[in-house]
């Protein structure tokens, strides 16, 4: 045991100052000194078997505890995940990505080789701050013991001030083990992103007002502002009248998909996606991933309409369309801004008016998606629908992590998600939605009135990381994971159809089907999880139920339809 203080010290104190209860890491050789100094902290460190599912637990702990600190200014929202050098970090890199796209806010850390051993070029060794710069707002080193108060309250600071999303330090072996009389400095309040310039609050509000069939496009970036933000949003509706959808890829609620403006999601489809956004005024709020898999032939928004952006990230304001309006601004206020600014500018019966076409499109939209997720036939395996359906029933009002890739279609039209209940794999690739599952289990178990956690993960997402659910196990998470399993990587098969068109007969489909299956049974078993596997549509909601009432991690295996 060390009688100095250290860089390592000051790093961990740092932290607890912060608010801090959990790092999520990976460790190794370079990280011994943090580990120790962890040792003889309040910190509790919680093990992942690989670098990516460490820094999805963060990501996951963070997006839930956002939610959380909406309501309780004293939470500091941030997840802090501690690699291992070079390899370690490239191993992280997928669900940094993930969190980037998602916004989480998070401070990745990884140890590196001591500044004066580096010419020799020893084993691990890797630029860590290149490899980590694209994915986050900020990556930088820790040089020197003196500058690391700093470098860390900065790291906090950016990570949590919007737009929100990770930042790197790397941390040498020499800076951890020297010695320092430094003290943590300060975090000071984290400032929103502003009410908006009120020229163009008042430029979009006329805009709006002069609008023949406005439609508003919600993305992710108002439910990050919290649940007065998405209050905000249906407050502006109601003022307008507007039609409401979600962006393309929309990964939380950012509007109650039981009101009766909202309409749908948009759907990653070109032809569907222009349907829905062809009319003469959009107002965009909150958008980022607004936009289709692969390109798109035409533009999804004729270069006529007039177009609306509104964001607290300025690189998204006026991205992809030009934008006539231009608010750069905290989502919830602004969307406040325009309500106050447009109520005067609108008549009852112009309100009317929009509210009847509103609802002709409506009825047409859920008529042709009344049946997603529906199968035919006499296989006896759950279909999509029904597995969703049962999930509701039995778990409502659970908080949802969701990478059921092709069954999250199902879930975003059959169930009226709430805000502030569902997240789900914003970035794309697989392998974030089973950590930030456990991660979000951790967050929750902090509050006084834990919210039941179902990760709905898809079997191809399952099998990246099914080591996950020992960390759920180690720590006594009270998890629960359904799997809807159809044995194959649906998603590319449809992507196959969609880029080259003709009948699934044509193809053989190289490297998409999982023959012989995979036994997800005893894998999660043998990570400590109880675990089951539900072969008919009848079994689900008995499962579901038992394992909700039981403490700890229990894994539900649903073999579904195509």
């Amino acid at each position: 045991m060390a009688d100095s203080y250290t860089g390592a010290d000051l790093f961990t104190d740092a932290l607890e100052s912060y608010g801090v209860n959990y790092v999520f890491g990976n460790p190794g050789t370079t990280e011994l000194p943090i580990m120790d100094a962890i040792s003889r902290s309040d910190l509790e460190y919680r093990l992942g078997l690989h670098e990516d599912i460490a820094v999805g637990m963060a990501g996951g702990y963070a997006q839930r505890r956002r939610y959380h600190a909406h309501h309780d200014d004293s939470i500091t929202p941030v997840g802090v995940a501690n690699l291992h050098i070079a390899p370690g970090l490239a191993h992280g890199l997928g669900n940094l990505y993930a969190a980037k796209i998602a916004g989480a806010p998070l401070v990745v850390t990884a140890g590196n080789h001591s500044t004066d051993f580096r010419h020799e070029e020893p084993i691990l060794s890797g630029d860590l701050v290149d490899m980590a710069d694209q994915f986050c707002k900020w990556s930088d080193e820790v040089l020197d013991v003196s500058a690391l108060p700093t470098m860390l309250r900065r790291a906090f600071r950016i990570a949590m001030t919007p737009p929100t999303g990770p930042v790197f330090l790397g941390l040498p072996l020499d800076v951890m083990l020297e010695e320092t009389d430094a003290e943590p400095e300060r975090l000071g309040p984290i400032p929103n992103a502003g009410s908006g310039d009120p020229s163009q609050l008042e430029h979009a509000a006329d805009l709006l007002a002069d609008a023949e069939d406005p439609v508003m496009v919600v993305g992710d970036h108002v439910a990050r502002s919290g649940a007065d933000a998405v209050a905000a949003a249906v407050e502006l509706a109601e003022a307008t009248g507007a039609r409401v959808h979600g962006e393309i890829l929309s990964c939380e609620v950012d509007f109650p998909t039981d009101h009766e403006q909202w309409v749908s999601y948009l759907p990653t489809s070109e032809s569907l996606a222009a349907m829905l956004m062809d009319t003469d005024t959009i107002m965009f709020a909150g958008c980022s991933t607004n936009t289709t898999l692969t390109r798109h032939e035409e533009a999804l928004v004729d270069p006529d309409t007039t177009c609306i952006h509104l964001s607290d990230d300025a690189w998204q304001v006026g991205k992809n369309q030009p934008a006539d309006a231009a608010v750069i601004g905290d989502p919830g206020l602004v969307l406040q801004g325009l309500t106050e600014r447009v109520r005067g500018k609108l008549s009852d019966d112009i309100v009317a008016d929009r509210l009847e076409a509103v609802a002709e499109v409506k009825e047409t939209v859920e008529s042709q998606m009344a049946g997603y997720g529906e199968a035919d036939g006499d296989d006896p395996r759950s279909s999509k629908a029904e597995l969703v359906d049962a999930m509701e029933r039995v778990a409502g009002d659970a908080a949802i992590v969701d990478e059921g890739v092709t069954s999250k279609y199902a879930m975003l039209t059959r169930w009226d998600l709430a805000p502030e209940q569902y997240m789900s794999n914003k970035g794309g690739g697989l392998g974030y939605g089973l950590p930030a599952a456990v991660g979000a289990a951790v967050a929750e178990e902090q509050r006084e009135d834990p919210r039941d956690v179902v990760g709905f993960i898809g079997d191809g997402s399952y099998q990246y990381y099914p080591h996950s659910i020992y960390s759920a196990a180690r720590y006594d998470l009270d998890l629960t994971v359904v799997i809807s399993d159809n044995r194959n990587y649906r998603i590319l098969k449809d992507n196959t159809l969609h880029l080259m068109g003709g009948e699934e007969d044509d193809y053989e489909f190289v490297g998409m089907d999982f023959e012989p299956a995979v036994d997800l049974v005893k894998n999660a078993e043998s990570h400590g999880a109880r675990a089951e596997r539900i072969e008919t549509p009848d079994g689900i909601e008995g499962a579901l139920e038992d394992a909700l009432t039981r403490e700890g991690p229990d894994v539900l295996d649903v073999l579904v339809q195509d």
